[in-house]
Parts: structure tokens; sequence; C-alpha cells
């Protein structure tokens, strides 16, 4: 009887930690984190690119609004710093004169979804779909293919990245992280920015933070004073022959 009322217990704390466990992963989706996996092989977004030439590129995701934008536009073309631009397919629908003035600035346009949402959550049509469409608004309006998608949210797993790839778009994350959409200080940015990039780095910034545009002066000439080169994510990536590592690095195959 013992014996039983111990196993019992034994069969009772297990339960409860798999349900524990579960609730945890679920709470951490729901908040957005990455999906990450116990076992097997992981489909990974390019995070950075291995290069000792000291190309680095900044993008700028677009999803809500454009209060700032226009200011953004000007100090890259102040600076002559060509960037990269994700937008969300209701975002280029509702704004289409800034997709046209973002493309005949010289800037690169990528997709960042149709609907804004958790891919991770989505079938293989679905996501088809949402790339598909948000694809054709953009070249719609610019004329040009798409071939780059930043996840929403930083959020995917296997089939996403699967299937943008089969797609012929390169699924394409970031190192750097501005944080601008947490109104940061223009000095805040800048100092987030400057100290964590290295060679083959990619920034993200977001087209409607409160201080982003402000802070783009002090990023240009702080980073070309250490010898930096500014590209869009298209020059910066390796379009063939390359492996991502498990951090996320993309490399040349000559140099896996």
């Amino acid at each position: 009887m013992r014996f039983f009322t111990l196993r019992l217990k034994s069969l009772l704390v297990a339960a409860a930690l798999v349900v524990l466990l579960v609730a945890g992963g679920a709470s951490a989706k729901a908040a957005g984190a990455e999906t990450v996996f116990l076992s097997g092989p992981r489909s990974l977004p390019i995070y950075c690119v291995d290069r000792d030439d000291n190309k680095i590129a900044i993008s700028f995701d677009c999803a809500w609004g454009t209060e700032h934008t226009d200011a953004i536009l000007a100090n890259l073309a102040s600076a002559k710093v060509r960037a990269t631009f994700f937008t969300v397919q209701f975002w280029a629908e509702k704004y289409p004169d800034y997709l046209k003035k973002i493309d005949e600035a010289g800037h690169e346009i990528g997709t960042h979804s149709a609907t804004h949402s958790y891919m991770s959550r989505l079938s293989e049509a679905e996501i088809r779909s949402e790339l598909k469409s948000s694809s054709e608004a953009i070249t719609s309006v610019t004329g040009k293919e798409v071939t780059l998608f930043r996840p929403p949210y930083g959020d995917y797993d296997n089939l996403l990245i699967d299937t943008a790839n089969a797609m012929g778009l390169y699924p394409i994350q970031w190192d750097v992280d501005s944080l601008d959409w947490k109104d940061l200080s223009a000095a805040d940015i800048a100092a987030r920015i400057v100290g964590k990039v290295k060679s083959g780095s990619v920034i993200l910034c977001h087209n409607n933070g409160l201080h982003t545009a402000e802070a783009l002066p002090i990023i240009f000439d702080t980073l070309r004073a250490k010898g930096y080169e500014f590209v869009p994510i298209g020059e910066l990536i390796y379009r063939e022959n390359y492996t991502i590592d498990n951090s996320g690095t993309q490399k040349a195959e000559n140099k896996a």
C-alpha cells in the first residue's frame, strides 16, 4: 500500500511538471517569444552576415503610421545611406505614396507579411497567401520583385522559414535591436546600435519610432568614423552558395 501511495505521488508530480511546461510554452508564445525547438534540425532566418569588410545594413519596419517617415527619409538622403524597408501589406495599401517615395529614393523594400500576425501559427497555405499578396502589393507600386521577408514580431518556425525560402524569399531577422518602438531617447537609440554593431550586422528600426529620425545622424557619423559602410540588406547577404549556422549567421560556403 505504501509503495502504491509513493507511486501515485510520483505520477502526480510528473503530471504537474508537464502542465507547467506546457503552460510556460504557451505563455512564451503568447508574449511573442521566438519559437524554440528542443531537438531536431532548425530552419533559421538570417540574423547577420559573416563579413570582414565592415559592411552593415540598417532596416525599418513599416506597419503603422507615417508621422516620422519623412524625417527618416530626409536623414537617409542627407547621409547618402540606402536602407531596407519591410512593409506590411495593409501599410503599403494605405500609404502607396510613401511606398513610392521610399522606392524612388533608392531604398530596398521587402515584405513584412500581409496582416502582421504571428506567422508560426499559420498553415503553409496561409503563409503562402500572406507572402504572395503582400509581395504583390509592393510590386504593384514599385514594379520591382520582392526578395526579402521579415517575420512580424521576430516570430517563426521551420514551416515559415522553409516556405519563404521555397517561394524565393530570403527570411531576414536582425542582430542589433534599436528598441526605438519603446520611445527611447535619440541618444539611447544611438548608444544601443553603436555599441552592438559588428561587420555584417543587420540593424532593426521602425519607420514611426518617436526619436528614430533624430538618432540617425549620430548613428551614421559614429559608425562611419569607425570604418563601417551602410548597404541595403540585399547587398549585404549572400544570394547563393551559403550556409546559416545555429546562431543565424549567414556564411559563404567556402568560409563555413
